[in-house]
């Protein structure tokens, strides 16, 4: 295995391999830091992510959820369903519509996320929901203009 900088020579490289090249780089950092997180936490980078979510933001719904980790509606429901079979999420349908959920982080949350490796800022940032609902209120204005 060649421990060569893959950026290195690449002032001779077309653009697009150049950008290439550094998306890999990128990808390769945020892939060994999620295998980090999952052998220092006992759980996957994506559910750490979304349980820090859940425990900073209490009463957070499934909806909420999705739109702050930039996730698909049913991928944020089996994150879900998956911490709250491990004892890591409560669920509680309130308010007069029932089909929602609130979602909040249970004391084995607390204790999991202290011991678990801090996320990278520039891949899993944990935005409030003030600015969750303006970035997704952005993202639709950009991808429907």
């Amino acid at each position: 295995m060649s421990l060569r900088n893959p950026i290195a020579g690449a002032a001779d490289l077309p653009p697009a391999t150049r950008v290439l090249r550094q998306f890999r780089v990128v990808f390769n950092s945020v892939k060994t830091h999620f295998r980090q997180v999952e052998r220092e936490a006992g759980l996957g980078g994506a559910q750490v992510w979304a349980l820090s979510v859940i425990a900073e933001t209490p009463g957070i719904g499934v909806t909420e959820l999705a739109r702050a980790l930039d996730i698909h509606q049913s991928t944020a429901s089996n994150l879900v369903r998956t911490l709250a079979t491990r004892g890591l999420v409560a669920t509680s349908r309130e308010g007069s519509d029932r089909r929602g959920v609130a979602l909040r982080a249970l004391p084995a949350a607390e204790a999991l996320l202290a011991r678990a490796p801090a996320p990278l800022p520039a891949c899993c940032p944990t935005p409030s929901p003030a600015s969750t609902a303006k970035h997704s209120s952005a993202r639709n204005r950009t991808w429907h203009a």
